[in-house]
């Protein structure tokens, strides 16, 4: 689990490929003596496992499921990417629950500039939007953001300096792919209201519904 708080930038070393799966090389830029192997980091928003440590150095194996869904698809060597590693039950949650497992990807379609903040529209399908809501939380990248406005087909999200300096967001230009993780939050509902697995689209048969949570003081 993650908090979408960012520790530092890393950069990619070395990419091997084999099929649809990939072994990836990474940069920390900081030490890794806390870390073992095994442990999960997010990387530009993804749980990976370090499966090799050497110094700085940690490897990763990403799944062909992973490689699908995520934007490493495009990834290369001297790519720069987003690192957190994983929350310590002692530790702050000053982002939000993120669990580092990507919904999907969207496309930054505007990036405009407003006064000391960088305002910036990413399209996405209906299948992640559903899941948004007006200063409700993302995960870009695995950066912890808030939500100004969404439609049906697109999100706003405002990055002020401090993160735009700090992760690879601030890098990003038009076109750009980005890896998207909705709040979790939105999931559990859906899916205690529904009893939905998401292969069973329009499932009612929960005993909580509308009129439950009306009747129980939830509406």
């Amino acid at each position: 689990m993650f908090t979408g708080i960012i520790e530092a930038l890393g950069k990619i070393k070395g990419i091997q490929k084999s099929g649809r799966s990939i072994r990836m090389s990474i940069d920390a830029g900081f030490s890794l003596d806390e870390t073992k192997l095994g442990d999960s980091i997010s990387v530009s928003g993804v749980c990976l496992t370090a499966v090799e440590i050497n110094g700085r150095i940690f490897k990763i194996d990403m799944s062909p499921e992973t490689y699908a869904v995520t934007n490493f698809s495009r990834a290369k060597v001297g790519d720069r990417v987003n690192l957190e590693r994983a929350l310590r039950l002692c530790d702050r949650l000053d982002g939000h629950l993120v669990s580092g497992h990507i919904d999907g990807t969207g496309t930054i379609i505007s990036i405009k500039t407003l006064d000391n903040a960088i305002v910036i529209t990413i399209g996405a399908t209906e299948a992640l939007t559903r899941y948004m809501i007006k200063k409700g939380s993302v995960a870009v990248d695995g950066i912890s953001l808030t939500i100004n406005n969404c439609t049906k087909n697109s999100f706003e999200i405002t990055i002020i300096p401090h993160t735009a300096k700090l992760t690879t967001i601030g890098f990003k230009k038009t076109g750009d792919i980005v890896n998207i993780e909705t709040d979790m939050i939105g999931k559990y509902v859906e899916r205690f209201m529904t009893k939905s697995t998401g292969a069973e689209k329009g499932a009612t048969d929960s005993s909580i519904d509308m009129q439950f949570l009306a009747k129980t003081g939830f509406l």
